[in-house]
């Protein structure tokens, strides 16, 4: 790690890893990210473009490699590899294939503690114990980690905040996405105890995971739900990829919208990723086997496999993320108190948010990153779902003293828009928009109480019968006496008018303006031989 003797003054740069270091050293692929290295006693890089500012001068030390060759440095200059992360005195080495940080020299110039683990390394500034700085491990190297990482991982808010934000993530998940809070050993959350106690799993199998994306697709349908939404849904289906498990999840008000749906879906797939789905994979339901189902399936040459009857576990991989992703809402709805019939916005903000995770099945890769590698993670800093929000009110003609916002109820984000989605209570709509302040301590429903307003509750009237019930009284039959028929209704009508010779008649009433005991006519019988003729009294 010190300066070697030479001629002139040497830095040394070496990076350890299995393997011969010095095909390591010289390999001319492209540059990668910043690695922390134990054994360079300076910054170097051979990055041009990854200096704001570098001099050129002919005092410069050569630098020895690990493999004993020497290289020469053209300049020095600063490097900015973090905002909160400046390196000062970086060699520019055109020769060298990496992006090296000194361990030594950071810690003695930006006075900060260095943690090293199995996966990741965190830095940390000594005086504030603010983290400035997140690496991974990756083929024994730690990269440090680039500023496009999601913002929510190097933040400084607290435990408890960040979790509720994510969609309540485990524990390992938790600490891989926040390096920072590796040390938990236990998170105190009663909202995830509620919404995802669980009895103890059966052994885990091994699966053939597929080696290109929609080579195999899982999907199932959820539903019915005993409370439908706020937009009238029961059920939804979701369609995951096996390759890199992205989930796409679309609501439905029932069963026979899922062709039209799958429709939809399999054009998107063709049009975005300009692939076709090979195999698609569902549980023995009905709605999988219609007739326009089955042949679209033919037409398109997709490959049907289905679960056979009662047997679940042919359809894992769609089963186990629909209980993924009710756990969630369920966790969610109760730590915000949200009435359940809003569930649709909270299995879609659940389905958001878990494409957003680290899979143990991807070996902790990121489902929307392996898919989508050219994307940011998150368009927009993830909220604790179902707290008080307040949404701009950008409506032209506004009173100047008229409210500026909104108050309203945040119901997720957007898919195909850079906004969140918001619900306001008093006029019924939904508002997406980027201009939203949020509560994120104060949940919009304060108790389980006001979860439900009062106007949803029909009231009963309740009747409470009688003690004792009186004994009904005797009936006895008397004959009916012999009904003349009335004469018709405009003959009756018309000779109780008054005849005037000088004014003309009243128009007569319409028959359906009259009350209904005038209107009903009776029904009068014509028996020539009624049967009080045939009877004998003794």
């Amino acid at each position: 790690m010190a300066p070697s003797s030479s001629a002139s003054q040497a830095s040394v740069a070496s990076v350890a890893q299995p393997g011969n270091a010095s095909s390591c050293l010289t390999h001319t692929s492209s540059l990668g990210p910043w690695i922390l290295d134990s054994g360079a006693s300076d910054h170097l890089s051979g990055n041009k473009d990854l200096f704001p500012s570098i001099t050129t001068t002919s005092a410069l030390p050569n630098v020895t490699l690990a493999n004993g060759s020497q290289i020469v440095a053209k300049g020095i200059g600063l490097a900015l590899p973090l905002p909160s992360l400046p390196l000062t005195s970086v060699l520019y080495t055109p020769k060298c294939p990496f992006n090296l940080i000194s361990i030594s020299k950071i810690t003695r110039t930006l006075n900060c503690s260095i943690t090293f683990s199995d996966k990741f390394v965190t830095l940390q500034d000594r005086s504030t114990g603010k983290t400035i700085g997140i690496g991974r491990e990756s083929q024994g190297l730690y990269h440090l980690t680039s500023d496009s990482s999601p913002a929510v991982c190097i933040s400084t808010d607290a435990p408890l905040l960040i979790h509720n934000r994510l969609g309540h993530p485990s524990l390992s998940k938790f600490q891989k996405m926040v390096p920072r809070f590796s040390t938990l050993s236990s998170f105190p959350c009663e909202s995830c105890h509620l919404g995802k106690h669980t009895r103890v799993s059966f052994p885990k199998r091994l699966n053939n995971r597929a080696k290109s994306p929609f080579e195999l697709v899982h999907t199932d349908v959820w539903g019915p739900c005993r409370t439908v939404s706020t937009l009238g849904f029961q059920y939804f289906v979701t369609f995951i990829d096996d390759y890199s498990r992205y989930t796409w999840l679309f609501l439905m008000k029932n069963r026979a919208e899922l062709f039209s749906i799958f429709q939809k879906f399999y054009a998107e797939i063709q049009t975005q990723f300009n692939i076709s789905i090979r195999v698609l994979r569902s549980d023995n339901a009905r709605e999988y086997f219609s007739a326009p189902f089955t042949s679209f399936m033919s037409h398109h040459g997709i490959l049907h496999q289905s679960s056979c009857a009662h047997t679940p576990q042919q359809n894992g991989v769609a089963e186990r993320k629909n209980r993924h992703l009710v756990e969630t809402v369920r966790t969610i709805l109760l730590h915000s108190n949200v009435p359940f019939r809003f569930w649709g916005d909270a299995v879609l903000t659940a389905c958001y948010l878990i494409n957003r995770m680290p899979s143990s099945v991807l070996h902790d890769q990121i489902p929307h990153s392996l898919l989508f590698p050219d994307q940011p993670l998150y368009f927009l800093p993830p909220r604790v779902f179902g707290c008080t929000c307040f949404v701009h009110i950008l409506t032209p003609g506004q009173d100047k003293l008229s409210a500026k916002a909104m108050k309203c109820l945040f119901m997720g984000y957007s898919r195909l828009q850079k906004g969140y989605r918001c619900y306001s209570l008093e006029t019924h709509r939904y508002f997406i928009s980027a201009n939203v302040t949020f509560f994120e301590d104060s949940p919009f429903f304060s108790t389980t109480s006001e979860s439900l307003p009062v106007s949803e509750v029909l009231p009963i009237h309740i009747v409470s019968p009688p003690d004792a019930m009186p004994p009904r009284p005797l009936q006895v039959y008397h004959r009916r006496p012999r009904v003349v028929a009335p004469l018709p209704f405009a003959e009756a009508l018309a000779d109780s008018l008054p005849i005037h010779s000088a004014s003309p008649a009243p128009a007569l009433p319409s028959p359906n303006d009259l009350p209904i005991a005038v209107r009903k006519c009776i029904r009068s019988t014509r028996n020539p031989h009624p049967i009080y003729n045939f009877l004998s009294y003794h």
